[in-house]
């Protein structure tokens, strides 16, 4: 019986979920902001060997995520009426405030006396895995108003 149910609930799911594909036929923001990604992240998880070299290759990666949140950003103003926008406009300011209170965080605890040179490189994934993520998230939005 409990076999039966849950294989029910199993059936239930998978076709709910089967309604929620996306439409092939519209651009993929994400996986071109992947694509456009790994030259960064190459240049981390590849070629980086010193400290020095991550410093540079994270402060790099940071000014292009920085530069693609924008950009997601401003898409996505120019698709939205004004209700929506404005809630944008007020979900943008907050995580913001998160974001800095986060490097704030990660700035003071990942520090060379705490981690040793280590340090580095956690508070560069840190950081820029908070930035991809608010970018890939914007993104998504993006993708229910592709023109």
């Amino acid at each position: 019986m409990l076999c039966s149910i849950l294989l029910s609930f199993c059936m239930i799911i998978v076709g709910i979920s089967s309604l929620a594909i996306d439409n092939p036929d519209m651009p993929d923001y994400v996986a071109e902001f992947r694509a456009r990604s790994q030259v960064h992240e190459s240049a981390i998880n590849q070629e980086a060997q010193t400290t020095q070299d991550y410093v540079y290759a994270y402060a790099a990666y940071e000014r292009f995520l920085d530069e693609e949140l924008n950009s997601a950003y401003r898409s996505l103003i120019d698709r939205l009426d004004e209700k929506a926008l404005q809630r944008l406009i007020r979900s943008q300011g907050s995580w913001l405030k998160y974001r800095d209170i986060e490097f704030e965080f990660i700035e003071t605890n990942w520090r060379i006396e705490n981690f040793g040179s280590s340090s580095v490189i956690s508070r560069g994934a840190y950081r820029t895995t908070l930035v991809k993520d608010r970018v890939i998230l914007l993104l998504h939005y993006l993708k229910n108003y592709a023109w």
